[in-house]
C-alpha cells in the first residue's frame, strides 16, 4: 500500500490517498502543544477565524420591494375605506330608524305629528319657534334634555343646564342621535363672545317641495310637517310608506335668507343666486332647536346632493335659499333647502312608517318630489 499526502485542510486534518486501493483517508493531527502553556500561547492554539460574505439587498431590489408594498397598500386602502363607510352608513340608518319610531310613538300619544315650527312668546317683532326634533326628544330617550325646555319661551331665553362645564343652554347641547357618523363638521357653534350657542344636526324634517308657510293665512306646505299647525296621520293620504319624514342634510351649510320677495316662483339651480337675500357663509343646519326651514328642515325642489353654487367674494358656495324666515316677517316662506350627505351617491331617509331607505342622487325629480308630499295623490313609491 502506498500512501500519498495530498495536503492539509487546516491545522488539524490531513488528506491521504492510498494509491493501491484508491481510498481516501482523513488523518486527524492534533497540533503539538507546549508542555506548560501560558496565556500568551492561547492565540496560536485557537483556530483561525474565517471571513464570510453576508447577503444584502441591492438598491434596485429595495426599490422593487417598496413599489410592491405601495401597490398592495393602494389596493387595500379603498377596501378599508369602503368598510368604514359601510359601518358609518349602518349607524346613520339606525339613527334615522330611531327618529321614525319616535315620530310614530308621538303620533300615537298626541294623535298628530309635531309642528315643524312651534312658535313661542314674541321678542319684539320677532317670533322664534321650536323644532319638531326638539318636541320628539322624550320619545328618543332624551327626556332629561326635554325637561330643561320651556316651550313657551324662545330657546334664546332658556335657563342654563345644570352640571355642564362651562355652563350652557339647551340649544348648545349635542343630541348624538341627530348626528350622522359620516358628517365632517360636528362641533358646537359659538357666538361672538365665544360662548357655546348652538349644536348642529344632520336629520331634517320634510317641509314639502317649495312653498313652506304663509304667515297671513297660517297655511303650511305639502310636507309631512308644517309650521304652527301640526299635521295628523290621517292627512298623509299618499301612505306612510310613500312619504318622507326626515332626510339627511349637511351641517354648517351656506345659505341666503330674507329676500322677502312677493310670491317668488320656483327657481332652477342656476338662477338661485340671482334671488338675493342676506348671505350666511356657514350657519345653516347648526341649530337643532330652531324650527325654521334653513335650520331643521329640507325641501325637495332639487334632487339629493344637487349643487347650487354661488360665488360670493370670489369664493364658491353650495347654498340653500329661504325667501323669509318663519316668524321674522310678513312675506311667504318658500325655500330650496336641499337634502345632502357625505355618503357616496345619495342620502338616507326615514319614511313616516319608520322604514329607512337610501335614495340615489339619480332619482327622477318627479319621484323625489312625490315622496316629499303627504297628499299629492302621486303614484310614487321608494325606488328599489
Amino acid at each position: 500500500m502506498g500512501l500519498v499526502d495530498i495536503g492539509k485542510h487546516d491545522r488539524t486534518i490531513s488528506f491521504v490517498v492510498d494509491t493501491d486501493s484508491q481510498y481516501l483517508f482523513f488523518v486527524f493531527a492534533i497540533p503539538s502543544l507546549p508542555a506548560n502553556p501560558t496565556p500568551k500561547d492561547l492565540p496560536a492554539m485557537l483556530p483561525k477565524p474565517r471571513c464570510f460574505r453576508h447577503a444584502a439587498f441591492t438598491l434596485v431590489e429595495l426599490l422593487v420591494v417598496i413599489a410592491i408594498i405601495g401597490v398592495l397598500v393602494a389596493l387595500l386602502l379603498p377596501a378599508v375605506q369602503f368598510a368604514r363607510e359601510s359601518a358609518r352608513r349602518a349607524s346613520c340608518q339606525n339613527n334615522l330608524k330611531q327618529w321614525g319610531l319616535a315620530l310614530n310613538n308621538f303620533e300615537g300619544t298626541i294623535r298628530s305629528f309635531p309642528s315643524s315650527w312651534k312658535p313661542t312668546t314674541p321678542i319684539g317683532t320677532r317670533v322664534d319657534g321650536w323644532s319638531a326634533q326638539a318636541q320628539l326628544l322624550p320619545y328618543l330617550e332624551q327626556g332629561s334634555a326635554y325637561n330643561f325646555i320651556n316651550f313657551d319661551n324662545s330657546y334664546t331665553q332658556q335657563m342654563l343646564v345644570p352640571n355642564t362645564l362651562p355652563p350652557a343652554k339647551i340649544s348648545a347641547m349635542k343630541v348624538p342621535v341627530l348626528i350622522c357618523p359620516s358628517e365632517k363638521r360636528t362641533g358646537i357653534r359659538f357666538d361672538a363672545a365665544n360662548i357655546a350657542e348652538h349644536a348642529p344636526l344632520n336629520y331634517a324634517a320634510n317641509l314639502g317641495v317649495w312653498f313652506v308657510f304663509d304667515p297671513a293665512t297660517r297655511q303650511g306646505g305639502a310636507g309631512a310637517f308644517t309650521p304652527m299647525q301640526p299635521t295628523s296621520g290621517g292627512e298623509v293620504t299618499d301612505g306612510y310608506s310613500n312619504t318622507i319624514a326626515f332626510s339627511e342634510v349637511k351641517t354648517y351649510t351656506p345659505y341666503y335668507r330674507n329676500a322677502a320677495l312677493a310670491n317668488p316662483t320656483a327657481p332652477v339651480p342656476a338662477s338661485v343666486c340671482s334671488l338675493g337675500g342676506q348671505f350666511k357663509s356657514d350657519s345653516g343646519h347648526t341649530e337643532w332647536v330652531d324650527g325654521r326651514a334653513h335650520q331643521t328642515g329640507f325641501t325637495s325642489l332639487f334632487g339629493p346632493n344637487t349643487e347650487v353654487v354661488c360665488n360670493v367674494s370670489g369664493l364658491p358656495y353650495d347654498v340653500d335659499w329661504t325667501n323669509q324666515q318663519e316668524g321674522a316677517g310678513t312675506a311667504v316662506t318658500s325655500a330650496t333647502v336641499t337634502s345632502r350627505s357625505y355618503h357616496p351617491n345619495g342620502v338616507q331617509c326615514v319614511m313616516v312608517d319608520g322604514s329607512v331607505h337610501f335614495i340615489s342622487d339619480t332619482i327622477h325629480i318627479s319621484i323625489w318630489q312625490a315622496l316629499s308630499t303627504r297628499h299629492g295623490n302621486e303614484p310614487a313609491a321608494v325606488p328599489k
